[in-house]
Order: C-alpha cells, then sequence, then structure tokens
C-alpha cells in the first residue's frame, strides 16, 4: 500500500474512493478514536488541567486495523474535517497510530469533489495545535461541568440526564424566559380597522395610527366616526429596496428549515451530514458566509446564462460574530449547476433551500415602490366640536408596495402572506366613504417561549456555540 487516507465517516470514505486512483486506500475513523474516560473525572486537576485518554471498548479493534494499515503505507494522510473537532480526531490518529512527520500529511477539503481533494494532496499542512488545544479545553470544559451538574439532574430530574457548557447555558435562558412568560400581566386593549369603498369598486383597508386603552375610549371613537368626514391627508411614494440575505452558516440553516420545511435542528443536520458526505453540498458545520472566488464564479455564470446580467450582482460577505472558523466556506452546493438531486424527499427539500439561497445571494437587490397613505377624520356636521378636535389628531394608516423588479426574489423570497398589499391610487384632499369602522379587543402578549430554531438564534446572538 503507498498512500492510507483516514477520514471521519465511512460514507465519506465510499465518496473519496470513487475519485482516488489504485494508489490510495481510504479508511474510517468512525469519528474520534479516544476520549475521556467515561466513568472518571479523566483530567488532572492538579498537573494543569491535562486531559487523561483512552481507547474505548468499541474502538480497539478498528485502532488495531489502523496500526497495521498505517504501519503498511508509505504515506499516512490524515483527511478529518477542518474545524476544531476534526483537528482534534487528526492529532489523536496521529498519537495512537505511532505516526512520524516524514510519514504523515494533514489535509483539508470543505467539498467532497476530486478537483478539492487532489487539491488538498497537492497541498498538505501540519496539524493546527492551535486549534487542538482549543478543543481539549471545550471537552475539558464540558467534562468538569457536566460531572459536577449531572448527578444532580439523576437525583432531581431522572437517570440518564446529562448537562454540559452548552446544556447548561442553555436550560438557563428557557427557565429566565418561563419566569418573564410568569410575570407578564396581559393588559386589553383596542385596535381600530376601517376598510374605505372608492369610486372604481376598489377596496383600500386602513388601521388606527394607535391603540385605544379600553372600551369607553373605543365606542366614543367610533361615534364619532359614524358622522365624520374621512379625506386623503397626505400620500407618499418613495422608492425601496431589499437586499439578499448571505449564504447559510450551520446556525441560520437551522433556523430556516424550522421555519420554512418544520424540520427539528438534529433532522436539519443528520440531512446535511448526508448531503455533504454525498459530495452534494460543503461542508454543513460553519459559521463563516464567505464563498470561495470559484463559487462565486460558477454561480455569476449561471445567473448570467439563465437570467440576464441584470440579475446578477457578485457580493462579498464576511462574518461578524465573535470566534467564527473563517477557514470554511458558508454552506453551498457543491456543483451550483446541479438544481436538482437524486435522494429522499427530505434531501431534495434541504438541497432545495440551500440552492436558493446561495445563489439568492449573489443576485441584484429587489426594486420596489413603498406607498403610505395617511387618512384624517374630521369632525361632520352633526358631530361635536370638542370631540372632532380631539379625535382629528387620530389618522388612519394604509401601507402597499409594488415589486418594480423582482432581483433575488426570482429565486429566494419571504413568505407571500408577508408581503404587504398593493394600494390603488389616490390623490391628497380626495374624499373617502368608509364601508366599515370596527374596533376589536386585544390583549399585549407574553414573550413566546422558544422553539428549537430561536433558541438556536438567541444562542448564536449571545456567542454560544
Amino acid at each position: 500500500m503507498k498512500n492510507l487516507v483516514i477520514v471521519e465517516s465511512p460514507a465519506k470514505a465510499k465518496t473519496i474512493e470513487k475519485f482516488l486512483g489504485p494508489d490510495y486506500t481510504v479508511m474510517s475513523s468512525y469519528g474520534h478514536i479516544r476520549d475521556l474516560q467515561k466513568k472518571d473525572l479523566s483530567i488532572d486537576l492538579k498537573g494543569g488541567f491535562a486531559p487523561v485518554y483512552e481507547i474505548p471498548d468499541d474502538k480497539k479493534e478498528l485502532v488495531r486495523k489502523l496500526r497495521k494499515a498505517a504501519g503498511e503505507a508509505s504515506m499516512v494522510w490524515l483527511a478529518s474535517d477542518e474545524d476544531r473537532e476534526g483537528e482534534a480526531i487528526a492529532w489523536h490518529l496521529y498519537e495512537v497510530l505511532g505516526l512520524t512527520p516524514d510519514k504523515a500529511r494533514r489535509i483539508v477539503f470543505h467539498e467532497i469533489t476530486k478537483p478539492a481533494i487532489m487539491h488538498a494532496i497537492e497541498n498538505p499542512r501540519s496539524i493546527d495545535i492551535d486549534r487542538v488545544d482549543a478543543q481539549q479545553a471545550r471537552r475539558v470544559l464540558d467534562r468538569i461541568v457536566g460531572f459536577e451538574l449531572s448527578p444532580v439532574l439523576w437525583r432531581k430530574i431522572k437517570p440518564a440526564l446529562s448537562a454540559g457548557r452548552v446544556q447548561s447555558v442553555a436550560v438557563r435562558l428557557i427557565c429566565e424566559r418561563e419566569k418573564e412568560i410568569d410575570a407578564f400581566t396581559p393588559e386589553p386593549y383596542f385596535r381600530v380597522t376601517a376598510a374605505f369603498s372608492l369610486p372604481g369598486g376598489e377596496s383600500l383597508k386602513a388601521e388606527l395610527d394607535r391603540r385605544l386603552p379600553d372600551e369607553k375610549s373605543a365606542r366614543e371613537y367610533l361615534d364619532f366616526c359614524s358622522t365624520a368626514r374621512f379625506s386623503v391627508k397626505d400620500v407618499s411614494v418613495r422608492p425601496m429596496k431589499r437586499s439578499p440575505q448571505p449564504p447559510f452558516t450551520t446556525s441560520t440553516l437551522q433556523q430556516e428549515a424550522s421555519r420554512r420545511l418544520g424540520f427539528s435542528v438534529n433532522q436539519t443536520m443528520m440531512i446535511a451530514q448526508k448531503l455533504y458526505e454525498d459530495g452534494k453540498i460543503t461542508y454543513m458545520r460553519t459559521d463563516s458566509t464567505n464563498l470561495s472566488e470559484l463559487a462565486l464564479k460558477d454561480i455569476a455564470g449561471l445567473v448570467n446564462s439563465q437570467m440576464g446580467a441584470d440579475y446578477s450582482q457578485t457580493r462579498h460577505y464576511h462574518t461578524h460574530s465573535k470566534g467564527a472558523q473563517e477557514a470554511h466556506e458558508a454552506i453551498r452546493p457543491t456543483y451550483v449547476a446541479n438544481r436538482t438531486i437524486e435522494g429522499t424527499a427530505q434531501e431534495q427539500k434541504l438541497y432545495d433551500l440551500i440552492w436558493r439561497r446561495t445563489v439568492a445571494s449573489q443576485m441584484a437587490d429587489a426594486q420596489l415602490e413603498k406607498t403610505d397613505v395617511d387618512i384624517e377624520a374630521t369632525a361632520g356636521g352633526s358631530g361635536k366640536a370638542a370631540a372632532g378636535e380631539a379625535d382629528s389628531a387620530y389618522t388612519f394608516q394604509a401601507e402597499g408596495e409594488v415589486l418594480k423588479f423582482d432581483g433575488f426574489l426570482k429565486v429566494y423570497r419571504a413568505d407571500k402572506s408577508q408581503d404587504a398589499p398593493i394600494l390603488p391610487s389616490l390623490s391628497k384632499g380626495e374624499t373617502l366613504s368608509p364601508s366599515e369602522i370596527q374596533a376589536t379587543e386585544r390583549f399585549t402578549q407574553a414573550p413566546a417561549r422558544y422553539s428549537e430554531a430561536s433558541l438556536v438564534k438567541k444562542m448564536e446572538d449571545l456567542g454560544i456555540g
């Protein structure tokens, strides 16, 4: 055997073996080959918090096979992922298999394609020990927190629960939100809406620009409206533009898949892992919104050829979140020319979402025309002057927009239910005839409980991994 390539998962090994010739053998480490001992703290608290590792029983046979293969190979390529966890896996393999600098190379790629893998082999590097140390520090923190807290959960709640660096903070956020909900006292208010009939048979819906505090105020205002005259106080039309969102990171993919597809966070990551291992998308654990120059060129070519030059706009996004690992790209299709893929219905839906978001991120702004209409009520012939003076300070408002150029919305848009209506043509001073005005009692709402997606977003905002 000339070359041994070790990757993390067997599915990835199968895909990579297709691209490499007979001089390469690809094996999988099935994730980590050693870890902290399960039963003990396994951290030398007096010796600088050094972790104490062991090879689990279920990995001993695999390690034996890997050692044998590494001994027969002239070169070992450590091809685990490029995040902290992947770097640590490469380091553990290097240590456990007894490799030496002249016989081992560290390679990384963000997509499972032949050009990416060949490029990685042509540009090997050494193991990034700083990234390994970062992973070990996180693992040690997980163990110290979990070792102290988990037994409390077993006694107080139920056995087999675990607490850790991230879980514990997530539980705190949920508990704090529940306290906010318990402490919340709903307050009633009245929302006044109106429908106006226009000469051409069209209807205009508007809402009062303020909430009325109680039923007495609402009834008084409706009495005033019954004899009031309504006219257009002001019409403002202004151009607007709407820009696309960046390509997906792990967090934003989880949130959007939850909102649009109803996928759980765990479900999204399992499907994305399968798409990555099949070579259909780039690495799915990333907090970068960056796209490679090759990807930008491919997307621009696709948009220009299929939609026209007016729709194309190259954009460079940069991640602002603290501690982001910019080495990765955002999540994108490996081949943007592949509009659809073969696979399960769930894989096809998630791939379609990723494809649309990626392509839209490199498209032109949508151009809109936003219209705001203010409608004033003035006292009619039988209305009381005092009431008229007070109530005429209230204004009904209507908003609408017209899409002039769809731009990126051609491939990726918000739910249609969120689109503003198109308003009929109106002019300042025009008299309107109300067909219906009603006041509806509403109550202020307590903060909503977290969904999986909103909890992920909150943790991302707070810089919690």
